[in-house]
């Protein structure tokens, strides 16, 4: 099953093609900007969150009373928004998450998403998009097609190892990335395939547009 989720970030300037999921939902704090995009509510599933302002939850319940979508408190301070919607997505079977919304505005927020997609690597499939790029965590042998002349980087989280790549200007042959030390920023794809592969660590994809 494949999820869409919106969350409070700078908000995508196009709604993305939304038949193909299974579930779609948003944080309480997107919200705001889907009213903004003419989001068809009709087709939410849950909106979820903290709630902690009363008029956009009052809000919120008025919208739902119109268009049927479920309301779902998750008041634990500790995890953040984005945290507890993912859990949500497991608790209803998701295996793959799209998130629209993930980077913008508040930059502390932005590295809290990746840390929070770095905690459910190994149970959800979870890919970030926004106006520059998409990106995501790969497993240790992973290619992608439909890429020639876009920009590709590849940054260690923090440390990838014997990273081996095919289809990109600057190659990497069996070296290592390391935060603080050397990252892959700014590479281009030179054919449609590009495929890499690394023996240790984790390592996190951007693919321009």
């Amino acid at each position: 099953m494949k999820a869409l989720l919106f969350i409070n970030g700078e908000p995508p300037t196009a709604l993305p093609d939304l038949p193909q999921y299974d579930l779609i939902a948003c944080t309480d704090g997107a919200f705001h900007y889907l009213k903004k995009l003419k989001f068809p509510f009709e087709k939410l599933t849950f909106i979820s969150g903290d709630f902690d302002s009363h008029d956009i939850e009052e809000e919120i319940l008025q919208q739902a009373r119109n268009e049927d979508f479920d309301i779902l408190k998750t008041p634990d301070q500790n995890k953040t928004d984005f945290h507890k919607a993912l859990e949500l997505m497991l608790e209803k079977g998701i295996k793959n998450v799209d998130i629209f919304g993930p980077s913008g505005a508040e930059q502390d927020h932005f590295l809290g998403n990746l840390s929070v997609a770095f905690f459910f690597k190994d149970k959800l499939n979870i890919r970030f998009f926004d106006a520059y790029s998409s990106y995501y965590f790969i497993p240790k042998e992973f290619s992608i097609s439909g890429v020639k002349d876009k920009m590709i980087s590849l940054i260690p989280f923090p440390v990838a190892k014997s990273i081996e790549t095919k289809g990109l200007k600057w190659p990497l042959y069996n070296e290592d990335l390391i935060l603080g030390e050397r990252i892959g920023t700014r590479n281009v794809a030179e054919h449609l395939e590009v495929s890499i592969q690394y023996k240790e660590g984790d390592l996190l994809i951007f693919v321009g547009k």
